[in-house]
């Protein structure tokens, strides 16, 4: 054998063909084995990796039911006409819809705490600060220092806020009776469940509560509106 023979680099392998085994395979070239047997290797690991998640996959449902458009879209609609009828008596008083929630359940639930009206309406305290701090400086929500501790402003409307709100829930109280004389009335209770059951399961006794305990006298109870000492703030 010549020195050129002996000292010639084993040929570079095909890419495509590198899961193939080499013909004349030679132990002159153990460095390309080692390799190989680690490529075979990295593959049956991810293999094993990836048969979980093809088990997963393999449970899921492959024939999902459709979305309920019908019922999506109906709830859209019958909510875009819902509010519309307050939108109208709110933009006489440059108010929105924020506002509108707020005089709703303050005047619904007399010493509600600023705590609990978050709670209630999932928004930021800065919006909801925003929002009260033009009510109260047009007249239209009074607050108080909590009496079980005084970090804490419980809420009330005025007399011209009480109106405003009785106003506003007169409208849609008015196309809620047209709806029921419409479908008839034994349909009142169980568009309730539905509407319950559109609520997240670990929501609906705090909001059954809620909406039981509205108190129509518009006057400040001992105890909050949510069933817990006036003032703390603490949730439903």
């Amino acid at each position: 054998m010549t020195q050129a023979a002996r000292t010639r680099p084993a040929p570079i392998p095909d890419v495509a063909n590198e899961d193939q085994p080499e013909a004349g395979y030679s132990p002159v070239r153990p460095a390309q084995e080692s390799s190989s047997r680690q490529e075979s290797s990295s593959r049956q690991e991810s293999s094993s990796l990836e048969a979980p998640s093809r088990e997963i996959a393999s449970r899921e449902p492959r024939d999902e039911a459709p979305p309920h458009y019908d019922l999506i879209e109906l709830l859209f609609f019958a909510y875009r006409d819902f509010v519309a009828d307050p939108d109208r008596i709110l933009a006489e008083y440059g108010f929105g819809r924020a506002h509108h929630r707020v005089l709703h359940f303050v005047d619904r639930h007399p010493g509600l705490t600023i705590a609990e009206l978050l709670d209630i309406l999932r928004i930021t305290k800065q919006s909801l600060n925003r929002v009260l701090k033009e009510l109260i400086e047009q007249g239209y929500i009074a607050q108080r220092t909590g009496t079980s501790d005084r970090r804490h402003r419980l809420l009330t409307c005025t007399p011209q806020g009480r109106a405003l709100a009785q106003r506003l829930a007169g409208v849609q109280g008015e196309r809620v009776r047209r709806a029921l004389a419409e479908v008839g009335p034994a349909l009142r209770e169980p568009a309730g469940r539905f509407l319950l059951a559109m609520i997240e399961p670990e929501e609906r006794a705090a909001v059954s509560r809620l909406i039981g305990g509205g108190d129509p006298s518009g006057e400040i109870p001992a105890e909050s509106p949510l069933g817990t000492p006036a003032g703390t703030g603490a949730r439903p």
